[in-house]
C-alpha cells in the first residue's frame, strides 16, 4: 500500500488507486460490454473515435478501425468492472431491453431534454433519460 502524507507531518495508509481489478470482476466486465453497441466516429487527427450507446461518456481512440473497437471496448471494461466494485449495477446490453415507457413533453422540456442530451454526449434522448433515471436510483436492471 502506498502512504500518503497528512499535513500534520503524519503518514497514514491510504488505499492505492492504481491497483489492477481483481480477475473475476474484469471478465465480468467484459462478458457485460461484449453486449454493448459500439459507435465508431472518423477523426481527422486521432483516426477513430469509439464509444457505446449504452455508456456514451466512455470514449477510447485509435488510428485504425480494428484498434479503436479494441481500445473502446477496453475502456467501457474498465468503466464496467470499477461500477461492479462499487455495487452498482451497469447498463445492460442491448439483448436485455426488451420493455419501453412513453412519456408526454411539452415542446420546452422536449428541447431542455435534447440540448442536455446533446451537451453530456449521449445519443439521444431516451438514453439520456434512462441513464439519469436510473443513475439517480443507483439501478440499471435493463
Amino acid at each position: 500500500m502506498r502512504t500518503s502524507k497528512r499535513s500534520n507531518g503524519s503518514s497514514a495508509k491510504s488505499k492505492a488507486v492504481d491497483r489492477p481489478f481483481d480477475a473475476k470482476v474484469l471478465s465480468h466486465a467484459r462478458s457485460i460490454v461484449g453486449d454493448y453497441r459500439l459507435v465508431l466516429e472518423p477523426d481527422k487527427e486521432l483516426g477513430y473515435i469509439g464509444s457505446a450507446i449504452e455508456m456514451p461518456t466512455v470514449f477510447a481512440d485509435a488510428k485504425s478501425p480494428d484498434g479503436c473497437v479494441k481500445a473502446t471496448r477496453e475502456a467501457l471494461a474498465v468503466a464496467v468492472a470499477t461500477l461492479l466494485e462499487l455495487g452498482r449495477r451497469p447498463p445492460a446490453g442491448r439483448r436485455q431491453r426488451s420493455q419501453q415507457v412513453n412519456i408526454r413533453l411539452t415542446p420546452d422540456e422536449r428541447l431542455a431534454l435534447e440540448e442536455a442530451t446533446s451537451r453530456l454526449g449521449f445519443k439521444g434522448i431516451s438514453d439520456y433519460v434512462r441513464a439519469a433515471a436510473l443513475g439517480r436510483i443507483g439501478s440499471s436492471t435493463g
